[in-house]
């Protein structure tokens, strides 16, 4: 009896999680550009390592973007690159001198290269907004201006948008790269949901703009130097927490898209490095969140293995995984409907048997387990 209590009640938690996250999704409104007079001017900061092969399509779409070239400038900022990333840096200033190109090395002081390259472009950057992606990225051409319409609307500090992955026509996809968008989608749905709900805790830097006064009156990433990842995480915890306007772009036409993993074990390395990082968060809500879908995945693999040794009622713990199956699929079928991704639906029965599995792994791994980023090992 008690066994059915806890399962049951961990059951009904996680259900009530995700019916939140519903509402708050369908709670965003769509936004959409009313055309009006670029206003703000942005610093994009960029910070990059190793990343010549996708450096060549990201410095293209920021040379198409669609917004007064006075309004902005690119900083990008070298992290110790042992390839040809920073030459092809060099060569796209010398081939673009009408677009304001600043090319920095980055300046360690912590232990996350990523936000001290982060800060090393704010302190020489000349504009009121920074607008962050990552070097791996295509960014839309409207980007700016989504941006800049957003703050005019509602006077945001922090604003967050959305990222998918880069489809290539006519080339199939392996299965861990189906199953990584699965689950990447229902975090930008998880995320989007938190912002209905008036409890963002998610965001991307890779879709990412911020007040650029904000960031250095609350000191940026001071409290969490020691965390290698979360340069956006945290920052919008600290945001909200202090009572700052924090506000999420949804348009499908603002999305920024990205890259697969380019194997299983990248992709679990990068599921270590986010898990990692949430025992420091802030937001008594995220760990909640976090709480609550791991003992839910837990609940589901240990109360298997009760059930196969007639421990437990198989009856009830086939409920109990189709409330959950339901309720996960209306929430990620909301999101990859908004991502025009419907056609990766297909893929979520299997994904949905597999993902216990591998949530589980990944939170306890990240307990224990150093993880590769970048070339680098980084500790818990």
């Amino acid at each position: 009896m008690l066994l059915l209590i806890f399962l049951g009640t961990i059951a009904a938690v996680y259900l009530g999680l995700i019916i939140a996250f519903i509402i708050g999704f369908r709670r965003v409104p769509e936004f959409k550009l009313k055309a009006l007079a670029p206003n703000n001017s942005f610093s994009i900061i960029i910070p990059y390592r190793n990343e010549a092969k996708n450096l060549p399509r990201l410095f293209k779409s920021l040379t198409g973007l669609d917004y007064p070239k006075d309004k902005f400038e690119i900083i990008l900022v070298n992290d110790e690159s042992t390839d040809n990333s920073k030459s092809l840096a060099e060569k796209y200033k010398s081939d673009f001198p009408e677009l304001n190109i600043h090319l920095h090395e980055n300046k360690r002081k912590t232990n996350s290269p990523k936000k001290d390259a982060v800060q090393t472009a704010v302190d020489i950057s000349i504009f009121n907004y920074i607008a962050t992606t990552d070097a791996d990225c295509i960014l839309p051409g409207k980007w700016l201006r989504y941006f800049d319409e957003k703050i005019q609307n509602s006077a945001s500090n922090m604003i967050a948008a959305p990222v998918s992955f880069i489809q290539k026509i006519g080339e199939k996809k392996a299965y861990f790269q189906n199953f990584e968008e699965m689950d990447f989608i229902s975090l930008q749905a998880s995320t989007i949901g938190s912002f209905g709900i008036e409890k963002a805790f998610m965001c991307n830097a890779a879709n990412m703009c911020y007040e650029k006064e904000v960031f250095l009156r609350e000191a940026g990433f001071d409290e969490n130097r020691d965390v290698a990842s979360g340069d956006d995480v945290f920052f919008l915890q600290k945001l909200r927490k202090k009572g700052y306007e924090v506000d999420f772009i949804k348009s499908a036409s603002a999305v920024v898209l990205t890259g697969y993993q380019k194997n299983l074990k990248y992709l679990l390395n990068q599921r270590i490095r986010w898990a990692a990082k949430t025992t420091s968060y802030s937001s008594i809500f995220a760990k909640f969140t976090g709480g609550v879908v791991f003992l839910m995945n837990l609940s589901l693999i240990v109360f298997m293995g009760l059930a196969f040794f007639e421990l437990f009622p198989y009856q009830f713990l086939m409920l109990v995984f189709l409330l959950k199956f339901n309720a996960d699929f209306v929430l990620i079928y909301e999101s990859a409907k908004f991502m025009n991704r419907k056609s990766l639906m297909r893929h979520y029965l299997w994904s949905s048997i597999v993902h216990p599995f591998f949530t589980v792994y990944v939170a306890g791994i990240s307990f224990f387990k150093e993880y590769e980023w970048k070339g680098r090992k980084f500790q818990k």
